[in-house]
């Protein structure tokens, strides 16, 4: 789906990066492409209370809230050998503030250039 330029100023107007500069607007454009690289990626993402997520990454807005669907999740383990069973959660909304870490699994990058 393209979206025309007059579309695409009113946007970057609306969110306020029409008035970047040409080396801050390649730079924020490089980091839009990297991120759309990872979109529908399987992502593990560790969170401030000791659970683990692991689904597919939907999308993400400024405050680094993260949607992954297809969503596990995996409780914190005190034992490495005791993880049992995941927890089915589907579509899941993890707020930026609870994130510790996010990885990407190799296995879905495979197909990915850059990374």
């Amino acid at each position: 789906r393209r979206i025309s330029p007059a579309k695409m100023a009113a946007v970057k107007e609306e969110n306020g990066t029409a008035a970047r500069s040409g080396g801050e607007e390649s730079t924020y454009t490089l980091a839009c492409q990297k991120l759309e690289n990872l979109l529908n990626k399987s992502m593990r993402i560790r969170m401030t209370d000791g659970r683990t997520l692991v689904g597919l990454f939907l999308c993400t807005d400024r405050d680094c809230n993260v949607i992954l669907g297809s969503a596990q999740e995996f409780l914190k383990s005190t034992d490495l050998f005791s993880q049992g069973e995941p927890r089915v959660l589907g579509l899941a909304m993890i707020p930026g503030h609870h994130v510790v870490s996010i990885e990407v699994e190799a296995d879905s990058l495979a197909g990915s250039q850059g990374f």
